[in-house]
């Protein structure tokens, strides 16, 4: 429960970190995104109800930073990223057998993975509300750029988020016994 209390925590800070942190000049302004990633070592880490109650949040901030309310028409509306991280939050629980074998890889390559898919589903609902979709270079980076971030940033953020929930006894963090039993 305890390191539950510490993702909630860090997933706040994080979400308000993203705001501070420079888009990358170099990447076609690809931002850099925290928040999934800590929200996809908690999938693995966490009970499946604490899995999704920490989905919630972070789809609840995610709401509250980007609901676009232009004129009379609802852009991206509200309670669509709970959904969005649920859903992909709950396919990383699916694959949390190889967490305890201690397999991050796959995890590693997941996050990059549903980080983009969130900003894509982003970009569509947008795109579908004002009725053209269309596809830039820029657009394509702004979308791929953060996902191919956070594949190089979880090996790092999972191994620090790993320290924290042996620091706090979590109960659902694999021992190395059972790791080597596989």
């Amino acid at each position: 429960m305890i390191f539950f209390v510490i993702l909630i925590i860090l997933t706040f800070v994080a979400q308000i970190v993203e705001f501070f942190i420079p888009p990358l000049d170099w990447m076609f302004n690809a931002r850099i995104y925290i928040v999934p990633i800590i929200v996809f070592y908690g999938a693995m880490a966490l009970p499946f109800p604490a899995v999704m109650a920490l989905a919630f949040f972070a789809g609840f901030m995610l709401d509250a930073v980007t609901a676009q309310v232009l004129g009379s028409r609802v852009e991206i509306s509200i309670g669509w990223s709970i959904l969005l991280y649920a859903v992909l939050a709950a396919i990383m629980h699916g694959l949390r057998p190889l967490f305890i074998r201690g397999r991050w890889e796959v995890h590693c390559l997941m996050s990059g993975v549903c980080t983009s898919a969130i900003l894509l589903s982003q970009y569509l609902m947008i795109s579908f509300r004002r009725g053209s979709l269309f596809f830039t270079r820029e657009a394509w980076w702004q979308i791929v750029g953060p996902g191919i971030i956070a594949m190089i940033m979880a090996p790092l953020a999972f191994w620090f988020l790993h320290y924290l929930a042996g620091l706090t006894r979590n109960p659902y963090r694999p021992d190395q016994d059972a790791s080597e039993a596989y």
